[in-house]
């Protein structure tokens, strides 16, 4: 009875978390990506392209390898190396992508607050307000998952009907040509700002993953999540200081659910508690570093392809063909081939072509 209940509750708790998740850090990257106001109608259509060829053979990935493995992502690949009679290195992407967490957690407050700050106009220092926040977040991460992902949701839907019943000052949809600078930022979107590669959704998917019989039921809606949070950025700008009061209390809360993750995998592969909080701490406060912003907000994109990069090359040409053969559980052969053609070519090709082109921005 009580997996039953676990069940049911990851069913919903995965796809909530990945649309609040996706939007939030989307409104926290786009000013930094300039996609704010700007809605062009090719390059949409490209991140259409990034999340079907991309983010979906990675959510698939995430999923299978939490049915293979019932554990953390950290914790799962020292077996999953063993499997695989692989080189121990490829442990340090479950590091990477946990030190990640909490790096992107402090970069969400450190770009949502800035804005927020212009708009209520408080005579504040923004380093200060970003170590409240990080207190906040630190406080709030001993929340329970479900209350905080259900808070994240209310102040998402309330920051867009603010925004909406404000006026968002968009501009209207049009078409431009098509640049290679647009891949690299689609690419982000679909992957970075969607939390991908990052074991966040492998990690809120293992109560249900195991009573599934295949992948595609836990995938599947965490893909659909994350469209929709995109579709809602379409329609939402910060326009008034009670929307942006409302955007930075609900950025809090998204930092403390990351915090929450991160702590949960850091305790599952036994870190010593005082090791945690320095990691998670360390990772938080290094955005209030008096200008160090312009480094570290391409450091976080590049990151986060990085990891999704090593992930794919490991399931694709690391790990044995049946290892995840029976996880996915596709109802076709030719389904489950394709897929295996995305991680090992299709992933690998474009996150690299991806990172080229966001380094030619930044030259």
């Amino acid at each position: 009875m009580q997996d039953n209940s676990m069940s049911r509750r990851s069913g919903w708790l995965s796809p909530l978390m990945a649309f609040c998740l996706s939007f939030m850090v989307i409104a926290g990257l786009a000013p930094a990506l300039n996609i704010q106001i700007d809605r062009q109608i090719d390059f949409w259509l490209l991140w259409l392209a990034t999340m079907l060829l991309l983010a979906l053979p990675l959510g698939y990935l995430e999923v299978a390898l939490a049915r293979r493995t019932g554990t953390t992502a950290l914790n799962a690949l020292s077996s999953l190396t063993r499997d695989a009679d692989a080189s121990p290195k490829w442990r340090m992407v479950g590091w990477m992508a946990v030190i990640f967490i909490p790096f992107l957690a402090g970069g969400l407050l450190n770009h949502i607050a800035q804005p927020a700050l212009q708009n209520i106009q408080l005579p504040v220092p923004g380093d200060m307000i970003l170590i409240v926040t990080v207190i906040l977040a630190l406080a709030l991460s001993f929340v329970s998952r479900q209350l905080l992902v259900l808070f994240t949701a209310t102040g998402v839907i309330v920051s867009l009907l603010l925004a909406n019943i404000a006026g968002t000052a968009l501009q209207p949809w049009h078409v431009t040509p098509v640049e290679f600078s647009e891949w690299g930022n689609a690419t982000i979107l679909a992957l970075v700002a969607s939390g991908l590669g990052l074991g966040l959704y492998w990690q809120t998917s293992l109560a249900g993953v195991q009573s599934q019989r295949a992948a595609t039921r836990a995938a599947i809606p965490i893909w659909i999540a994350q469209l929709l949070a995109v579709v809602a950025f379409g329609f939402f700008a910060v326009s008034s200081p009670l929307s942006a009061y409302v955007l930075l209390f609900t950025a809090i809360i998204v930092a403390a659910l990351l915090l929450q993750l991160a702590r949960e995998q850091l305790t599952g592969r036994r870190v010593a508690v005082l090791i945690q909080y320095t990691v998670l701490i360390l990772a938080l406060l290094v955005w209030a570093v008096p200008g160090i912003q312009m480094l570290l907000t391409p450091l976080l994109m590049l990151w986060g392809l990085v990891i999704c990069l090593i992930y794919s090359v490991f399931a694709g040409w690391i790990m044995k063909i049946s290892h995840l053969r029976k996880a996915m559980n596709f109802s076709s052969e030719l389904f489950y081939n394709l897929w295996r053609i995305a991680v090992r070519i299709v992933l690998p090709l474009s996150i690299i072509v991806a990172m080229v082109a966001f380094i030619g921005q930044l030259i």
